[in-house]
């Protein structure tokens, strides 16, 4: 991964919580079309106390960020990972995406789901590469003429 970026997991208490929201707020606005966005409910989503965040600083901003959530004690889903577009391609989506298996992991689920654009290329094949299958194509899930992938990994219940 390039340029000293880490997974850092935002903490509800913590001093730059406004900066961090703020700054992948404004991701979201410019990555996602307004109505997949999150940017208008962002922080009344990691306020609860079943979904958490992650994310990669660079040079002081935001590059990526993986929010996630469990709501039950045996499955958790991915529900949004993004990488601004000049930082794609190194390596950060990989990052995000193995620190949040593992921060999924650690409550014993035993299946995390997600949906993805179809024609989202590079994240499906990301997600395949980490074992995600494909289940299912719904039909107007991000809007009337935008299918989805549903996605899911399962873990052995030993």
């Amino acid at each position: 991964m390039g340029s000293n970026g880490t997974v850092t997991e935002l903490q509800r208490n913590s001093t730059n919580w406004t900066v961090v929201v703020d700054e992948i707020v404004k991701m979201e606005k410019k990555i996602f079309p307004m109505h997949e966005s999150l940017a208008r409910s962002f922080d009344e989503e990691l306020k609860k106390k079943s979904s958490g965040l992650l994310y990669i600083q660079i040079h002081g901003q935001v590059v990526g960020y993986v929010m996630y959530a469990w709501p039950t004690s045996l499955s958790a889903s991915i529900t949004k990972l993004a990488v601004k577009e000049s930082y794609r391609g190194q390596g950060h989506g990989v990052a995000l995406l193995e620190a949040a298996i593992k921060k999924c992991r650690t409550r014993t689920v035993l299946r995390i789901t997600l949906h993805v654009d179809p024609l989202r290329t590079p994240a499906v094949n990301l997600y395949k590469k980490f074992g995600f299958q494909v289940d299912t194509l719904i039909q107007g899930y991000y809007s009337a003429d935008r299918p989805a992938y549903r996605m899911y990994i399962d873990f052995d219940s030993k």
